[in-house]
């Protein structure tokens, strides 16, 4: 693992839109927001700088809405947590609820190109726990690929592997009905009381 690299709040927009921004600021990506917002009209309205601004909006929000991690100043990573409530999550039919206990949701983990394969979404991972313990969260949940090992196509890597989520004490709590890249996802769970 790399020893330098910090990770705190996501409340700087700049550094969030060097990681998940797009390259063109009138490009129409994910940001994050897919999961992150309840609404899946309000997903779909949001095309082009509007994710933008709507990103901005929740970095200025208590909790915002996730971590960055640095090397440095630099932003080299981020990952999207938020209690379940308030994202997608709360209403997904494939993802199932395990119990009514307030859960954050760990659902994205995204490291720069030029700073993977340096254990950076390690510390994206127990920064995140970290940050949701800070604010009171009793459980944390996570949506990962159980991949066995075998390669999960970049783009769909957001969602983490069980193996790097056991690696961080996570337990499997439930399995789901949502596949992604080939690979069923798994609910994985860290209590945190």
């Amino acid at each position: 693992m790399t020893a330098a690299i910090e990770v705190r709040p996501a409340d700087v927009y700049a550094d969030v839109a060097a990681v998940v921004g797009p390259k063109r600021p009138d490009a129409s990506v994910c940001f994050c927001l897919s999961y992150r917002l309840r609404s899946s009209a309000e997903n779909r309205s949001l095309v082009g700088p509007a994710r933008g601004d709507r990103v901005r909006e929740l970095c200025a929000e208590d909790p915002p809405p996730g971590v960055v991690a640095y090397d440095g100043d630099e932003p080299v990573g981020w990952a999207a947590i938020h209690p379940r409530a308030d994202t997608s999550f709360a209403t997904n039919r494939r993802i199932p609820h395990v119990d009514d206990l307030d859960v954050w949701s760990l659902w994205c983990v995204r490291v720069r190109p030029g700073h993977r394969k340096q254990g950076i979404s390690h510390h994206l991972i127990a920064g995140a726990v970290a940050f949701a313990r800070d604010h009171g969260a009793p459980m944390v949940e996570a949506y990962p690929v159980d991949n066995h090992g075998e390669k999960v196509d970049l783009t769909m890597a957001y969602v983490g592997t069980r193996a790097a989520f056991e690696r961080a004490g996570f337990e499997k709590a439930a399995d789901t009905d949502s596949v992604l890249n080939g690979f069923p996802r798994v609910l994985m769970r860290l209590d945190l009381r």
